[in-house]
């Protein structure tokens, strides 16, 4: 008797853990939606100057790009943590996320849309949204 038990327990849990998973998939929101719950939790947590770049047929490595600044370290870093803890919370994601520590250029991989978060001097610095303007080769001033 105690064989079956043991025997089903496994097949059980690898059975709750596929339906969970599959759960999260039905739950994913489309690339649009992502981004338009990206863009509605900066303007929550009052991050400033967002700017949202469309990739498709760009490049591979997502759809959406947004670019984002806060007012200091602490702020960068708490936009980053209430933004993926809401994707979590409401859609199951679990985002990369680089940079949280120092908070100066924060990194946040969903996979359909990347967010980076600066500190003023920090955006300022690197410029990385002029990278995808059109007509502009990276080391040029576009003038």
């Amino acid at each position: 008797m105690e064989d079956s038990v043991l025997s089903t327990e496994p097949q059980a849990a690898v059975a709750a853990a596929s339906e969970a998973a599959e759960g999260a998939a039905k739950s994913r929101p489309s690339n649009v939606v992502l981004l338009e719950r990206i863009l509605s939790s900066l303007d929550e947590d009052k991050a400033e100057e967002v700017v949202q770049i469309d990739l498709r047929g760009k490049t591979a490595i997502a759809d959406f790009m947004v670019i984002a600044t806060g007012r200091s370290s602490r702020q960068v870093a708490g936009i980053a943590e209430k933004l993926t803890d809401r994707l979590k919370q409401e859609y199951g994601i679990l985002s990369k996320v680089e940079g949280r520590d120092t908070g100066d250029w924060v990194l946040i991989d969903t996979g359909d849309v990347i967010v980076h978060l600066f500190r003023p001097e920090v955006r300022e610095f690197y410029q990385i949204e002029k990278l995808w303007q059109p007509g502009v080769t990276p080391g040029q001033d576009g003038a």
